[in-house]
């Protein structure tokens, strides 16, 4: 018995056709390689930028967030001054209506006409200003916080 000896065949030893498949498969592989590696580079720089942006945009709301504080805190301020002032210019108006109550009765007491000026309600019309000839003068410690 003889032993028979066949060829051993690749395929691109003995057929061209087989030679020209797998040199197109590989550059076709290394084609592919190349588009992944390009690919997880646009990624990277992709998620880079993105982060990025998130850090910029978390600094800008911080920045945000301080501004709405201190503007709330303004406000506070700037609210219970004016309280103060209501609470003020009621007590004026008090005095007032009392100084005139007080010329009312001298008035009466002496006979003689006296020219009491109406006091008008300041919080219903906070616009109108009382004695208009007289002008309004602000102190600086009002302003002070």
């Amino acid at each position: 018995m003889g032993s028979v000896r066949r060829q051993a065949s690749s395929g691109s030893d003995s057929d061209p056709r087989c030679g020209v498949a797998d040199e197109r498969k590989r550059k076709r592989m290394e084609s592919n390689r190349e588009s992944a590696r390009r690919s997880r580079v646009r990624k990277q720089k992709r998620l880079a930028d993105l982060l990025g942006e998130l850090g910029q945009l978390q600094q800008a709301n911080s920045e945000l967030i301080a501004s709405i504080n201190a503007t709330v805190q303004k406000y506070v301020e700037v609210e219970s001054a004016n309280n103060v002032l209501r609470a003020q210019a009621m007590e004026l108006t008090d005095r007032l209506r009392s100084l005139n109550s007080v010329l009312e009765i001298a008035e009466v007491v002496s006979g003689l006409a006296v020219d009491i000026p109406e006091v008008p309600d300041p919080l219903i019309e906070p616009w109108q200003i009382p004695c208009p000839i007289l002008p309004i003068m602000a102190s600086a410690y009002v302003f002070e916080c």
